[in-house]
């Protein structure tokens, strides 16, 4: 048995800025799905977001980015719209 001194290295980001490069949405198991004429434009769906994958356009919230999110619904639950303007959906349906 090895010991942790022993174990290859993983998980380790030597390039900061470089999640653009890695496509990590496979393993999704729900995606968030933008409902626009709910959306009051708070942007606290972007700033949640840990995989920056909510796509800004002129300086309007417009989707996400699916090669990047990886379904966690953080942005759904923080929607301050009411009703909200993101629903987590099963990514079998897409």
């Amino acid at each position: 048995m090895k010991t942790w001194k022993e174990l290859p290295l993983g998980g380790i980001i030597k390039d900061v800025g470089n999640t653009k490069d890695y496509i990590t949405g496979t393993w999704r198991t729900e995606r968030p799905v933008f409902l626009e004429d709910k959306c009051t434009q708070c942007f606290m769906c972007c700033i949640v977001c840990p995989d920056s994958a909510v796509i800004i356009k002129d300086e309007n919230v417009v989707g996400f980015n699916y090669d990047h999110c990886k379904g966690c619904g953080i942005c759904a639950v923080e929607c301050l719209s009411k009703p909200k303007a993101i629903e987590m959906e099963k990514e079998e349906q897409f």
